[in-house]
């Protein structure tokens, strides 16, 4: 698919549409239509200063705000929110290919067309003569023609999977995709063994008055056993970076209760006692 060259509305400064008609949803032009017109009039002379000045390095981290975002609703199953985070994250790809259509190099469209065909490639069982009768069939069947597309048998086994994800996202890819060639421990007991194997390593590390002598030694069996926990995870088929999340939940909720307790005893955190806050997270963990 060739790219396309700038269309002449970023060197005019022309809009396809007035500005009245993108201040409705009730102009006539279909939504994505709309919120591709908003964001073109954005980026354009006369636009929003902030919107013309992003690059595609300078949105990264409101790329993945948004991602994320989207998962909180999920997780909290706060349907009233998910549309308007979905729209959020829609955004971002509407702007990457916006400052993608300006440098002439793709658009949209073609975006959405690429995705697309990857789609019909990659489900044969549906638009071809391919069998897959099952969930386990058609994520082997995926990876085959995914690892065709890209070469990979020629490159090594775990070569770029999960590259970008967070660490614990990504740990759980490397460890199923080891899995899928007999790479794994038989079983969950095994695991546990292994995480306490790994977390007395990671005792050994310090001296009986508390000191690390070798810090870097200690740093990388921190990770050996934060790797071992996210096996237990994934053998049990839990998602880690969703048992952690829910886990900062939990810490947060409890320390805003336990911060509510001092202050029903007119104490704050900065003057409480390590023992006074013990009490009271105590009493918050009966609650939350």
């Amino acid at each position: 698919m060739s790219a396309p060259t700038p269309h002449p509305d970023y060197v005019s400064g022309d809009h396809k549409f007035a500005d009245a008609q993108l201040l409705t949803d009730e102009s006539g032009v279909s939504g994505i239509d709309r919120l591709r017109a908003i964001m073109h009039r954005l980026r354009a002379p006369g636009g929003c200063p902030w919107d013309a000045e992003q690059t595609h390095a300078s949105l990264v981290s409101n790329l993945l705000e948004e991602a994320y975002e989207v998962v909180d609703t999920i997780q909290r199953d706060d349907i009233v929110h998910l549309r308007e985070e979905l729209g959020d994250l829609l955004l971002q790809v509407v702007f990457h290919s916006e400052l993608a259509e300006e440098a002439g190099t793709f658009d949209f469209d073609q975006v959405a067309h690429e995705i697309s065909d990857k789609l019909v490639r990659r489900h044969p069982h549906v638009f071809a003569r391919a069998e897959a009768n099952d969930s386990e069939a058609v994520l082997n069947q995926w990876d085959a023609i995914k690892r065709e597309e890209k070469g990979h048998q020629k490159k090594p086994y775990l070569h770029g999977v999960g590259d970008g994800l967070p660490a614990l996202m990504r740990a759980a890819k490397l460890q199923k995709k080891a899995a899928k060639v007999g790479f794994d421990w038989r079983d969950a007991a095994e695991v546990i063994d292994k995480i306490d194997e790994e977390l007395d390593e990671v005792r050994e590390h310090y001296g009986d008055d508390g000191s690390v002598a070798d810090r870097a030694g200690l740093e990388s069996e921190i990770g050996d056993l934060l790797f071992s926990v996210v096996n237990l995870a994934r053998k049990e088929g839990l998602d880690p970076e969703v048992l952690m999340a829910a886990a900062n939940e939990k810490f947060a909720r409890r320390f805003d209760l336990m911060e509510g307790v001092l202050s029903e005893q007119e104490e704050t955190l900065e003057e409480a006692s390590l023992e006074t806050m013990e009490a009271a997270w105590q009493f918050a963990k009966e609650r939350a």
